[in-house]
């Protein structure tokens, strides 16, 4: 399938399909949290590894997470200083986020909102999306987008064309993961980010 402009990319997300654009960490795999499942099976991916919920603002994630006002208060604390940016969350899910967001273990929700003003025009149009890197299952992540089309030709990628005097899309680094417990945060995965 060859890459397609921003509108269609959007559209074609919209309508349940799976798309692919540039974050701040590597290119994602996109869908409508109810669309999940296509990833998984388009990744090869194992149920154990739960997708990213990406967002355009901490407003839009909100309803996806569910905690005290005590808890909301130190989320919001976090997310002021790190959001947008290389630092996922991983929270208790409400109702909702969808069972194939996360098949093993509807409780939890990981949620990012990119530092990428390219995945933040899309996400302010498709609303949250499920997410994860681009490339099969147990590979390194893909970072070209050209390279992202030949590998998935059934997901619809974002053109580059129009990003080619951005060399690089993103830091080729994967997020902080930091995982809410009632100790407080556990570091599930070290990335940029020191908590």
């Amino acid at each position: 399938m060859p890459q397609v402009s921003q509108q269609e990319l959007i559209t074609g997300a919209k309508q349940g399909k799976i798309i692919s654009f540039p974050t701040d960490t590597v290119p994602a795999l996109a869908a409508l949290p109810e669309s999940a499942s296509l990833i998984f099976a388009t990744k090869k991916r194992p149920p154990d590894k739960p997708l990213i919920l990406m967002g355009p603002s901490p407003n839009a994630i909100w309803k996806y997470v569910k905690g005290t006002p005590e808890e909301f208060r130190i989320w919001e604390g976090v997310v002021k200083q790190y959001w947008p940016g290389q630092l996922t969350l991983v929270l208790p899910a409400s109702e909702w986020v969808p069972k194939a967001m996360n098949p093993l273990d509807t409780s939890t929700i990981g949620v990012r909102i990119p530092n990428s003003i390219i995945a933040q025009n899309i996400l302010k149009q498709t609303g949250c999306l499920a997410t994860t890197s681009a490339n099969l299952s147990g590979e390194p992540p893909i970072e070209k987008l050209s390279e992202i089309a030949l590998k998935f030709p059934d997901v619809l990628v974002l053109n580059e064309e129009p990003l080619k005097n951005q060399k690089k899309y993103g830091s080729g680094l994967p997020s902080t993961v930091a995982k809410w417990t009632d100790r407080g945060w556990k570091i599930l995965r070290q990335g940029s980010i020191q908590l």
